[in-house]
């Protein structure tokens, strides 16, 4: 039974169903995230790697004391707690 099972390096995912291929689809974009330690940042999506790291260009963070601009930052994906694309999901063009 386990020679029919698909070694996991071979089995590709469409590249909507991951979170890394939805968040490929949001670069450029202004996004909204949500951080473990409550502030909030809110900046473009330059890029990011398969571990959900992101860099954002151009951001604001938001904390209970106030608000100031960081320029460009690198977020460390397991950080974030929700991320919001403030324009919506692009349409896939084939």
């Amino acid at each position: 039974m386990l020679e029919s099972l698909i070694p996991a390096s071979r089995v590709h995912a469409p590249p909507m169903s991951t979170p890394t291929g939805w968040l490929e689809r949001v670069v450029d974009q202004r996004v909204s995230l949500r951080l473990k330690d409550t502030r909030e940042l809110a900046g473009r999506l330059l890029g990011l790697d398969d571990h959900m790291n992101l860099v954002l260009d151009d951001v604001e963070e938001t904390t209970a004391d106030g608000s100031r601009r960081l320029g460009r930052v690198l977020v460390r994906g397991s950080n974030v707690i929700s991320l919001n694309a403030s324009a919506g999901l692009p349409l896939k063009r084939n």
